[in-house]
């Protein structure tokens, strides 16, 4: 299949190449443009009670204001807000709301803080119901331009904070870091690849093709996010970018190392584009089938954020694929050995290398490497068991210069650290009655004896009577470990209980988003984890006809994964001063370690089988198997795990525990579980490996390497 697939590329290149741009060219013009959204509650199912409430607020009280941004104001000089200064922030509140911006429905100044360092101003806004909608993020841009006028020689300084103006501030910062990013994931790619072939045509080569089919891969998204009602994390458009080129660059180098090496075996030029198709086909479209999968298994999440993204990353993987199995071989063929010019190192293989070393090493004493690569992993692996999670993904990612950053600490001098986000209690009368006075009262007082509540607003009912509204400040930040635990433990026990006979509480507001969203991802990893795996065990089993080798290999993709978790939670949360982990890390890690892992294990593996079928013992064949494979794993791990670096670029905590976590997972995949562990312990289970296809003992002429 794959031979002749190859054969027809290198037979009519121009053919292929002008069926991409015509299919490119048709995508990218209907396609519509891939949005994407930071509003966590957008991703949550209706089920949870958090999106419940928000719906009794939608029903029963579609005209309750909306905080979309807070102003914090405070004396220059530091010290307590006199009755001048409290009157100049009512006088600077009433012209902001005098000026009619759009989206700002009022701007309603408060009281001084107990402790007269800070006053607050709330500005009312709609509920923002479309994600890609930024006109609050430009009403916030221009009340910040106003605000300054306004407080110009009164003593004031004041900022502004809130979902809004965090948004806003979160698009800045993802507008700076797409931009590192990409530009980032192109030098080091340009780099490393001229270090390696010591070729600029070869450097350029993935970043022309690569850049091309990129946004064809984005159109592809987009339409499907469309098609299914999917909605994309804002985190997407970077991920996007190093999956398309560290992923493509992978598979372009796995098909010129094995185009180069049949050069080196006397083949001509097209003939060995075609050898090379056919050796390494099989192993890169395995390779990215587990990627699919893996990625495609996020579609079983219950988070709409997780559901959307693999379906995403799958489709990216798929568009790179057939890439890298016809527009690329085309291009090559049509290049020849022009492509490695000027460097003459494709004429003949160096001897002496520290990969042939390693596989004597491994071959000698292939327990030893086991041992010592195993527990390697393991002592790394320990560092898991300190994770802890963050589900703060907009303000915890934001750099802390940012002024709804600053304004926010601010804030916190004087009021309770849950007052930019107050949780909403909204109690409901079961039979459609209307609530009595006595009622709202005595529910009331029950929310107000809750630990870890400050204040509790006095009832808001609705137009009918049969519903109140709860305004509750927590006493620690909404997205805190403290605030989740208030909310699931104590406040919603006690809305339910004490909620009067013949009605019912519900508790929202971001905390418990949040609480919600942990629930979530608990619920998914006991589903997406097991699913994927099972699916990458199966490819496995298929392409090596084998029921031993799958469980070894993701035996050792495990370890790899609990040694990537381990290591990043010590540098983010012991050793840096960072809350916990991004709360859907240890998904994308596992995905990501896992498939991409899979993809070295898989060109290992084939190639230890292929040297164990030309006649080869175990041990024999696991040295040639490092010896020729080695290069083109520490080749594409390098490149990989930089263009995930670039994430770390960003100046955003939450893209930089990925960055880490990622490029840190496909080192140790590559340098450690594929290089070492998985062809030593082949080399140790023998023929038994194979059991019970036996593929390693199918020798024949058409299956010997080349010498």
């Amino acid at each position: 299949m794959f031979a002749a697939l190859g054969r027809f590329v290198v037979r009519r290149p121009w053919w292929v190449i002008l069926g991409w741009v015509v299919v490119a060219a048709a995508v990218i013009s209907f396609a519509p443009k891939l949005t994407s959204s930071s509003d966590e509650a957008s991703f949550l199912p209706d089920s949870y009670e958090s999106i419940e409430a928000s719906e009794i607020q939608e029903s029963q009280f579609p005209r309750q204001q909306n905080i979309g941004a807070v102003i914090v104001f405070q004396r220059s000089d530091g010290e307590r807000l006199k009755a001048t200064d409290s009157a100049e922030v009512v006088r600077v509140s009433r012209e902001l709301a005098d000026q009619k911006i759009p989206e700002v429905e009022a701007v309603v100044p408060g009281k001084p803080s107990p402790n007269g360092l800070v006053q607050t101003s709330m500005v009312a806004m709609p509920k923002l119901t479309d994600p890609s909608d930024t006109s609050q993020q430009d009403a916030v841009k221009t009340l910040r331009t106003d605000l300054q006028d306004e407080i110009r020689g009164t003593g004031l300084k004041a900022g502004i904070t809130g979902s809004a103006a965090t948004a806003l501030d979160e698009a800045d910062a993802s507008e700076r870091a797409g931009i590192l990013v990409g530009v980032g994931t192109i030098v080091i790619i340009i780099v490393l690849l001229l270090v390696i072939f010591r070729s600029p045509i070869i450097a350029l080569l993935p970043v022309v093709l690569i850049g091309l089919i990129s946004p064809l891969a984005t159109g592809l998204i987009a339409s499907a996010n469309k098609a299914f009602d999917m909605k994309a994390d804002s985190s997407i458009q970077e991920l996007l970018t190093v999956v398309l080129f560290g992923v493509g660059t992978d598979y372009i180098l796995f098909l010129l190392f094995r185009y180069r090496e049949a050069l080196r075996a006397g083949e001509n030029p097209k003939q060995g584009m075609v050898h090379a198709v056919e050796r390494v086909g099989e192993a890169i479209t395995s390779a990215a089938g587990a990627v699919i999968v893996a990625f495609a298994a996020l579609a079983l999440s219950s988070l709409g954020m997780l559901k959307s993204m693999g379906p995403a990353l799958a489709i990216a993987v798929f568009v790179t694929l057939c890439a890298g199995l016809t527009l690329v071989p085309a291009v090559v063929s049509l290049l020849g050995t022009k492509v490695f010019w000027p460097s003459k190192s494709w004429q003949r293989e160096p001897q002496g290398t520290g990969f042939a070393k390693l596989g004597s090493a491994i071959a000698r004493r292939p327990a030893v490497w086991a041992l010592v690569s195993a527990l390697f992993m393991g002592v790394l692996a320990l560092g898991a068991l300190g994770y802890r999670a963050n589900f703060d993904l907009a303000t915890s990612a934001l750099p802390k210069d940012k002024e709804s950053m600053v304004a926010l600490n601010d804030l916190e001098k004087g009021f309770p650290a849950g007052s930019t986000d107050p949780t909403s209690v909204y109690l409901t009368s079961d039979g459609g009655g209307r609530l009595t006075v006595a009622q709202t009262a005595a529910f009331r007082k029950a929310l107000t004896e809750v630990d870890g509540v400050g204040t509790v607003s006095t009832a808001t009912l609705s137009a009918d009577g049969g519903a109140a509204a709860y305004s509750v400040v927590l006493d620690d930040p909404p997205a805190s470990d403290a605030a989740m635990n208030t909310v699931r433990d104590d406040l919603r026990p006690a809305a339910h209980a004490d909620a009067p006979e013949g009605t019912s509480a519900a508790v929202g507001g971001i905390t418990a988003v949040y609480v919600d969203i942990n629930k979530a991802v608990d619920r998914d990893y006991s589903v997406v984890f097991p699913v994927a795996a099972l699916c990458i065990m199966v490819i496995l089993g298929l392409l090596l006809r084998s029921l031993v080798a799958p469980w070894y290999l993701m035996l050792s993709v495990a370890l790899g994964f609990g040694a990537t978790l381990g290591a990043t939670s010590f540098l983010f949360t012991q050793i840096g001063s960072q809350p916990g982990l991004m709360f859907m890390l240890p998904v994308i890690m596992y995905l990501f370690v896992v498939a991409l892992g899979t993809d070295y294990n898989i060109l290992m593996v084939s190639r230890l089988r292929e040297e164990a079928r030309a006649g080869r013992s175990p041990h024999e064949a696991a040295g040639t198997a490092v010896r020729h494979s080695g290069p083109t794993i520490a080749s594409a791990g390098v490149i990989l795990a930089g263009t995930f670096a670039t994430l770390m670029l960003a100046g955003n905590s939450t893209l930089s525990q990925m960055g880490f976590a990622l490029s840190f997972g496909i080192v140790i995949a590559a340098f450690v579980m594929a290089m070492i562990f998985t062809p030593a312990l082949t080399a140790l289970i023998g023929h038994a490996a194979w059991w019970p296809g036996h593929g390693d003992r199918a020798a024949d002429a058409d299956d010997a390497p080349p010498p």
